[in-house]
C-alpha cells in the first residue's frame, strides 16, 4: 500500500520520481491549474506542451512530460479534472473536490511500479483530503491469488506520496484519510475475494479478526440461534448451501453518543439464483452480492478508529444462495423475525428476505435511523446505470441526509419515490404478503418490501428508515476509472461514515 505524508515545501524542488498537476478542460483545450507555485519558464514548458499534444483536460486524462525546466522530477504527469465547477455537485458534474479525488486517482495508477511522487492538485484542506484519498484508493491492487509468476511480473503500486497542502493545519488530513482508504480497501478486499474462500463463518471469521483490539464488539448467531430468534428469511436463503448462514452484529457504542444508527448489510457471499436458477453469465460477478454487508463492516470499523461520537449497530446478514437438497422452493411459506410470514415467489429475490430479518431486528432497539446497503435488484441498474446508487426512504429528510452524505463523499446517489400503491402488488392469499410483486419499478418494489419490516420508536411511530441500492456501483465489470479499480468498489463505505459523521 501506498504511504502518504503531506507537504508545504517547494514542489518544483521536491526530489521525487514524478510530480503530479492538474488541468481543466477550457474552450480551447487542456489549461494547466493555478495554484501550483511553479517556476514561469516550467508553467510555460507546461502550457506550450499541453497544446501541442492536443490535450483536452477531460477527467482520467494522463499527460506524461520529461524534463521540464525548473522542475527537480523527472517525470510531470498532468491529469484532467474535467470541466471547473463550483458550489453544489450537480447530477452531471461532481463537486471539486470528487474531481480532484478522481484525478489522483487517475495519476497513481500511472505511476504504478515508481517509488515517489508529489502530488499537487489543490492547496486547501478540502482539497488535499480529496487528493488523499484518491491517491491511496488509487493505488488499491487485489494480488492475493496471483500465481508466483504473474505475481512477480505485476507492478508494485506507487511506494510513497506526498500530497501538497499549502500552509500548517491541525487536523490529521492524512491519519483520517488513511482510516476511510483502509475501510474502502477492506470492503473491496472481501467483495473481490472468491466464494470457495469467502462464505458466511469466513467472512464473519474476517470481521471478528478485524474487530479484535478495537472498540466494536462483535456477536455471531449460527444456525442453531437464528432458528431459536425466528430468522426465517436467512435460514430459507440459506438451506440449499453447505455453508450455513451466519448473522453479524457489531457494536459501537462512544461514551456520552447521543444518537444511535444502525446499518443492515446485505451479505450474500454467492447467489447462483437458488431454484430460479440465473444464468451461466449472471452468476460469473456473484461473489459481489455481500457487498453491502462489506460495506457496513468497513464503515462502523472506521467509524470507531477515528472515534466518531455516534453509537453504531451494524447487521451483517449472511447466506449462500444455492441449490442443494434443501433448497427454498417458490410457494414455500418462510416466518419471519418479528413473526410475519412471508410467500416465496422467487429465489432469486433473496436479499430482500435476509434484510428484512436484519431489519427487523434492528428496530427492535429503536435507533433513531436505520440505513439498509445492498446489491439488490438489476431494476436499480436500469434506472441509475452503473456508478449511482439509489436511495429510498419512509422519510423525506431521511432520504435527504443520505443522499447529501453519499454525494458530500464524492459516491454519486439519488433520492426515489416509494409510492403507496406499489404494495398492492405483494398481497398474497396464503401468507401476510408475498416477497416479490410488479416487474415495472422492481427497485422500488423491493424497497416497499423492506418498509413492511420497519419497526416502531417509543411513541409508536415508523422508525426513520433509508433503504441504499448499490447493485450499479458496488461492483465495477469494466475498466479502471479514476479512483475506482476493476472489481469490487467499496460502494457505500464513505457514505456511510459520512452520513454517521453529519450526526456528530
Amino acid at each position: 500500500m501506498t504511504t502518504l505524508t503531506l507537504t508545504d515545501s517547494r514542489i518544483a524542488t521536491a526530489k521525487v520520481d514524478a510530480l503530479v498537476l492538474a488541468s481543466t478542460a477550457g474552450e480551447d483545450g487542456a489549461l494547466l491549474a493555478e495554484g501550483t507555485d511553479l517556476p514561469k519558464n516550467a508553467v510555460t514548458h507546461i502550457t506550450k506542451n499541453l497544446s501541442a499534444t492536443g490535450a483536452s483536460g477531460k477527467a482520467d486524462e494522463v499527460v506524461k512530460l520529461a524534463g521540464v525546466p525548473g522542475v527537480a522530477a523527472g517525470l510531470v504527469l498532468v491529469v484532467g479534472t474535467g470541466k471547473p465547477t463550483s458550489g453544489r455537485p450537480s447530477d452531471s458534474a461532481p463537486h471539486a473536490s470528487e474531481r480532484h479525488r478522481r484525478a489522483a486517482g487517475a495519476a497513481v495508477r500511472a505511476l504504478a511500479g515508481k517509488d515517489s511522487a508529489v502530488f499537487a492538485l489543490g492547496g486547501g484542506a478540502e482539497e488535499a483530503r480529496a487528493v488523499a484519498e484518491g491517491v491511496l484508493l488509487g493505488g488499491y491492487a487485489f494480488q492475493t491469488f496471483l500465481g508466483e509468476g504473474k505475481a512477480a511480473s505485476a507492478k508494485a503500486p506507487l511506494a510513497s506520496a506526498q500530497v501538497y497542502l499549502k500552509g500548517r493545519h491541525k487536523e490529521d488530513i492524512a491519519g483520517q484519510s488513511a482510516t476511510v482508504a483502509d475501510a474502502v480497501r477492506y470492503a473491496r478486499d472481501l467483495v473481490n475475494t472468491p466464494p470457495n474462500v469467502l462464505f458466511p463463518e469466513s467472512f464473519a471469521h474476517s470481521v471478528s479478526q478485524h474487530a479484535a483490539g478495537t472498540k466494536v464488539k462483535i456477536d455471531v448467531w449460527d444456525t442453531d440461534k437464528l432458528q431459536a430468534e425466528g430468522c426465517g428469511g436467512i435460514l430459507g436463503v440459506g438451506q440449499g448451501s453447505g455453508r450455513p448462514p451466519r448473522l453479524v452484529t457489531m457494536t459501537y457504542k462512544p461514551r456520552g453518543a447521543k444518537v444511535h444508527l444502525a446499518f443492515v448489510g446485505k451479505g450474500i457471499t454467492f447467489d447462483s439464483g437458488g431454484l430460479c436458477i440465473k444464468p451461466g453469465t449472471g452468476m460469473v460477478t456473484m461473489k459481489c452480492d455481500m457487498a453491502g454487508a462489506a460495506a457496513v463492516a468497513a464503515s462502523i470499523l472506521a467509524l470507531a478508529e477515528l472515534k466518531v461520537p455516534v453509537a453504531v449497530t451494524g447487521y451483517l446478514c449472511l447466506a449462500e444462495n444455492m441449490t442443494g437438497d434443501l433448497a427454498q422452493r417458490p410457494g414455500d411459506i418462510v416466518t419471519m423475525r418479528g413473526g410475519r410470514t412471508v410467500e416465496i415467489i422467487n429465489t432469486d429475490a433473496e436479499g430482500r428476505l435476509v434484510m428484512a430479518d436484519g431489519i427487523a431486528l434492528a428496530s427492535e432497539q429503536q435507533p433513531d435511523a436505520i440505513v439498509d446497503i445492498a446489491t439488490l435488484t438489476g431494476a436499480c441498474v436500469i434506472a441509475l446505470g452503473n456508478r449511482t446508487m439509489g436511495v429510498m426512504a419512509n422519510d423525506d429528510d431521511l432520504r435527504e441526509r443520505v443522499t447529501t452524505a453519499a454525494t458530500g463523499a464524492g459516491e454519486a446517489a439519488w433520492g426515489m419515490p416509494l409510492p403507496e400503491e406499489i404494495r398492492g402488488s405483494m398481497d398474497s392469499p396464503v401468507a401476510d404478503l408475498k416477497h416479490t410483486g410488479d416487474r415495472a419499478g422492481g427497485m422500488m418494489v423491493a424497497a416497499k418490501f423492506l418498509e413492511e419490516f420497519v419497526g416502531k420508536d417509543a411513541a409508536g411511530e415508523a422508525i426513520s428508515w433509508s433503504h441504499v441500492d448499490i447493485a450499479g456501483p458496488g461492483f465495477n465489470e469494466k475498466g479502471a476509472w479514476g479512483y475506482t479499480p476493476t472489481g469490487g468498489t467499496g460502494s457505500g463505505v464513505r457514505a456511510l461514515i459520512e452520513l454517521a459523521r453529519s450526526y456528530a
